[in-house]
């Protein structure tokens, strides 16, 4: 590292804090460390800052005022230079600054061991590697090499490699946080080179031509760095047939998919479907190229409440809402570095072999991608209304009824010759007596007339006038 600190050119110090102005919040804890080889004597790494995140003038100062002594560090004892240990100091970073807790820490080296360094560098770069790839505290790693040309009195360099590695699920999501809002994109333009997962979300589906099929409208809205599959269905579809044309492209830089075997499956309320896909094989694709896939999808909506039950005349007027997903398999996985990798590595780094980090570990054979999808069912107000329509028409004819019994009704009789006016109600059987006070008959009235009933033999009795 010496021509980093001693070329009066050199952007090393400066890249190392605006990168931490950058990524810290306010209220993060940070502890800044240098460091090379743990010897007797010598402990690596050395904090040189140790604090909560401030304001940000204060932080400039005192990153400043930490970074400005840094400068090559040498073995006990002995004007040759340190040699350097990067599993050790990504160790002591996880158990001692983050307490084995979430977080991110980064590393900043040229990528190289002092001359005349010991013959133990070769064994601690592959206990690098197997940190990385093999080891259960860095669930994410991604690495930038840089162009930063610098010049000292041992040697020249050309290039600097920034490691960040994500512990937990929290740095996971910090990290993809500074991805996605450009926090890092503020001091690296550069391309990150993903060192782990290689397992997951190698490739990312894009969905470039829908084709509606009947009672179902597709739509596509972008997500974050993704795309969400919108499916508007209507309430009488049932399992439609769906040709979707994709781009299937390789998000995993800086590897080629050189070969791999696909297959794909829709998931959503509860049922899980094959994708017919076109072809089943993926072959030399580069990172950030895209691979047309054809496929025909079969949208799983056989569980929808149906348009007159209970659930569905609930939900009138509005939409019926399922999330799943569409997941591709890869399988039979080889990545290889791709050819533009090697040569900007070969630039950076001239006469220096590809670090083992970056070689795919042999176990990753296989991936999963998943787009998410999102079917909105919707449900018309036309069986609600004709199930309104229908309760107040009962509910009318009810009323009717009702005030028929109710009404009172004159009725005109003639008993021996008299005519009377009785009152009486529909339902109701009352008695008729004559001028003696002796009962003639029964008047019996319905909602549809009036009928004479028990006439007692010989009375004259009648109906009207």
């Amino acid at each position: 590292m010496a021509p980093f600190f001693s070329d009066p050119s050199s952007q090393y110090k400066a890249l190392v804090t605006a990168l931490v102005m950058a990524v810290a919040n306010p209220d993060d804890p940070i502890v800044l460390a240098s460091f090379n080889q743990s010897l007797p004597g010598a402990p690596s790494p050395k904090a040189l800052l140790a604090l909560k995140v401030g304001r940000q003038e204060a932080l400039r100062a005192r990153l400043g005022a930490a970074l400005a002594p840094l400068d090559t560090a040498k073995k006990p004892g002995s004007a040759a230079l340190a040699d350097t240990d990067l599993n050790e100091a990504v160790e002591a970073a996880i158990a001692t600054a983050l307490d084995h807790r979430p977080g991110l820490v980064w590393l900043f080296t040229n990528n190289r061991n002092s001359p005349n360094n010991d013959q133990a560098t070769a064994r601690r770069n592959r206990e690098f590697y197997a940190l990385i790839h093999d080891g259960n505290a860095i669930e994410k790693a991604l690495a930038f090499p840089l162009r930063m040309p610098v010049s000292g009195a041992h040697y020249s360099a050309s290039g600097l490699m920034v490691y960040v590695f994500a512990v937990g699920d929290e740095g996971v999501a910090a990290l993809d946080g500074l991805l996605y809002r450009g926090d890092l994109a503020r001091v690296i333009t550069e391309t990150p080179a993903r060192l782990k997962p290689l397992d997951r979300d190698t490739v990312r589906l894009v969905p470039v031509k829908v084709s509606n099929a009947p009672g179902v409208h597709f739509s596509i809205a972008p997500e974050r760095a993704a795309s969400r599959l919108y499916a508007d269905v209507d309430a009488e579809a049932r399992a439609p047939a769906v040709p979707i044309a994709w781009t299937l492209e390789n998000t995993i830089y800086p590897y080629t998919i050189a070969a791999a075997t696909l297959t794909a499956r829709s998931s959503l309320a509860g049922e899980d479907k094959a994708i017919t896909l076109a072809s089943d094989r993926v072959a030399a694709l580069a990172p950030g190229r895209g691979a047309p896939l054809a496929s025909v999808m079969t949208l799983p909506v056989a569980q929808l409440p149906g348009r007159w039950s209970p659930r569905a005349l609930a939900l009138a007027g509005s939409d019926y809402v399922m999330r799943g997903k569409i997941e591709l398999h890869l399988t039979g996985q080889t990545l290889e570095l791709s050819s533009a990798f090697r040569v900007r590595m070969a630039a950076l780094f001239p006469g220096d072999p590809m670090p083992d980090v970056f070689v795919p570990p042999s176990q990753v054979q296989e991936s999963r991608a998943a787009l998410p999808l999102t079917v909105r069912v919707h449900y018309g107000l036309a069986p609600l209304l004709t199930l309104i329509a229908a309760v107040l028409s009962l509910l009318a004819v009810v009323a009717a009824l009702l005030f028929a019994v109710s009404r009172p009704r004159k009725v005109v009789v003639t008993v021996e010759g008299e005519p009377r006016t009785v009152t009486t109600h529909a339902g109701r059987t009352q008695p008729l007596y004559d001028r003696a006070g002796n009962k003639v008959a029964d008047l019996k009235t319905t909602l549809f007339g009036n009928t004479l009933l028990h006439l007692r033999e010989g009375a004259q009795v009648r109906l009207g006038r």
